[in-house]
């Protein structure tokens, strides 16, 4: 299925590894142009790489008016980085707002500097969210607050460009095997027993997301074949989240 994104300028955070760098590589494959924000280089082979602190308000400015200036258009955004940070409730009140600015106020400032291109192109946004932000996971209080923020930012944004045929949707990954996940688990005593363990809690097929999986709905939200979609939350997970235990018996 051609799903028209080629030639269309994509905006990509976090676009160095695991999810980020799927979603980058998915877009390409479409044949977009993709634009990778990322602390750093290592993008996909294609992508225009902009190394750069997403929580430097200036450096994104600066990147996206570069990307408007090199492309003319900004048709797509993905806001994708972001980190578990481990911040619970012992942390502290300081801890905790570093933690939610530092997961969530790019979001917001990337598509605050993307919305005029986005209005002008009728473009999409596609937030990536966590199964966190519904379900908890005990100790790390700033990251589910930036996740469930998010949710709720997709459908506010959602609602406000609806009147100018921008869309906007979140996906929601569970457990999936990125770098980032590869190294929690080899903090853990048993790595090889936590992953089997999590992954027989998983209804579907009991194995982990694949990063291409979440980019493949990623890249549809995008494109104009999802072209009345806008406002949701979508699970790409297996069945985790919402589905009966007994099914992984």
């Amino acid at each position: 299925m051609d799903l028209g994104l080629g030639g269309k300028v994509v905006i990509v955070t976090g676009a160095a590894s695991g999810i980020g760098y799927a979603i980058a590589a998915a877009a390409l494959a479409e044949g977009a142009r993709v634009v990778a924000l990322d602390r750093h280089a290592g993008v996909p082979e294609g992508a225009e790489a902009v190394v750069l602190d997403l929580g430097d308000d200036a450096a994104c400015a600066a990147a996206v008016a570069g990307t408007l200036a090199r492309h003319g258009a900004i048709d797509g955004l993905v806001n994708c980085a972001g980190r578990n940070d481990g911040v619970g409730l012992g942390a502290g009140p300081a801890a905790f707002r570093a933690s939610v600015l530092g997961n969530l106020g790019h979001y917001y400032t990337l598509a605050h500097l993307c919305r005029d291109a986005l209005i002008a192109a009728r473009g999409a946004i596609v937030n990536i969210a966590s199964k966190t932000a519904l379900t908890g996971q005990g100790g790390t209080s700033g990251y589910v607050a930036a996740k469930a923020a998010q949710l709720g930012l997709t459908r506010e944004w959602a609602a406000e460009l609806a009147p100018h045929g921008v869309r906007v949707n979140a996906i929601l990954p569970a457990e999936v095997m990125t770098p980032m996940y590869a190294d929690w688990l080899a903090t853990l005593d048993d790595p090889a027993g936590a992953r089997a363990a999590i992954e027989a809690s998983i209804p579907l097929g009991q194995r982990m997301t694949a990063a291409e999986e979440i980019a493949a709905t990623a890249v549809f939200l995008l494109s104009p074949r999802s072209g009345h979609t806008t406002g949701q939350w979508l699970f790409v997970d297996g069945g985790y989240v919402h589905l009966d235990r007994r099914l992984t018996r």
